[in-house]
């Protein structure tokens, strides 16, 4: 449902429209340190200031009301709520009989037969990314690791110097790209991860695949390997510590870290609402019909959602590093 994790807990609550959103983090440590300052400025990454994304915009100024005191987690829940105060509802009421191609609009209202808050996107929208992001942070403190990510491709573009006049391009045209986002992680530990259900490389698809607009997720060099034989895409270890003369797995082997660094690449699509005039199926005149999509979209949601995929990896890590520390051998002597 809306809860991630065994031993790092979280339970993410809210939708766009509705008054705030926020989430319950569970199994932080007495003591833990809470920079809210660093949580505000993750929280900046994350929102729009940039060409191609949305002119909506959320101050997102956060409160934690329970797990917090004098700047150290109690052991307790933390709780942390964002306030949504900048929307236009009135901009999604077309969409109730005409949804949008390639959006949840369609599925969701065949689920929750007709009561789902459709307002800009509900439950499905990418605006839930902000207690995610908020929450990585927390993880993050709780870590060893380093975390960093880059924007890769958008669309057909490799230069990341052109983005701006290129993403300009594809708005004049009402139209939206997608992207490939490359994330590191580095100071990994060696053991993270199960031998079956409980993968490190399974529970990094099954986070990010968790954010909206994510289609694609590889570890490595992945598919780029299917030329390579064995004798190229082997990683040979170089010494004790587990370092490698190569890292075409991407940090994992047999589903535990093995202590080099972590590359994950994710595909996030193409915005599904789009200025462009589109020809959809319109639910209460039982034919195909012109659908222009009001309201404030991205134009490219890869250029902001990096911050997110780091955040949501760190989820992931904070709870397989708490149960690694939980299954340590005991030592017989």
């Amino acid at each position: 449902m809306n809860t991630t994790g065994t031993l790092f807990k979280v339970t993410l609550y809210g939708e766009s429209h509705q008054p705030a959103i926020g989430a319950v983090i569970e199994g932080v440590p007495p003591g833990l340190a809470i920079d809210e300052t660093l949580i505000a400025k993750e929280l900046m990454r994350r929102n729009p200031k940039a060409v191609g994304t949305t002119p909506r915009k959320e101050a997102d100024q956060f409160e934690i009301t329970s797990g917090v005191l004098n700047g150290r987690a109690t052991g307790a829940p933390v709780h942390l709520t964002i306030p949504n105060t900048n929307t236009k509802s009135k901009d999604y009421e077309s969409l109730k009989h005409h949804p949008r191609p390639g959006h949840a609009d369609f599925v969701a209202n065949e689920k929750y037969g007709g009561f789902q808050d459709f307002r800009g996107g509900g439950q499905f929208s990418g605006r839930l990314t902000a207690p995610l992001v908020a929450a990585g942070v927390i993880a993050k403190a709780m870590l060893p690791m380093a975390f960093s990510h880059r924007l890769v491709q958008l669309g057909s573009l490799t230069d990341m110097d052109q983005m701006d006049a290129y993403l300009q391009t594809i708005a004049d045209e009402g139209d939206s790209v997608g992207g490939i986002i490359e994330l590191n992680v580095t100071n990994m530990p060696i053991g993270l991860g199960q031998p079956i259900f409980q993968k490190l490389d399974s529970e990094i698809a099954r986070i990010l695949f968790s954010v909206p607009a994510v289609k694609g997720v590889q570890l490595g060099t992945a598919f780029d390997g299917a030329s390579m034989k064995g004798s190229e895409f082997n990683d040979a270890l170089v010494d004790e510590s587990g370092k490698t003369q190569t890292n075409h797995s991407g940090g994992v082997s047999g589903g535990l870290s093995n202590g080099n660094p972590l590359r994950v690449r994710a595909f996030v699509k193409p915005t599904s609402s789009i200025k462009k005039p589109q020809e959809t199926y319109h639910n209460k005149e039982k034919e195909r019909k012109t659908l222009k999509v009001e309201g404030r979209h991205d134009v490219a949601i890869a250029r902001r959602a990096g911050v997110v995929l780091e955040n949501m990896l760190a989820l992931v890590l904070a709870d397989l590093y708490l149960q690694n520390h939980a299954h340590n051998p005991i030592n017989s002597k």
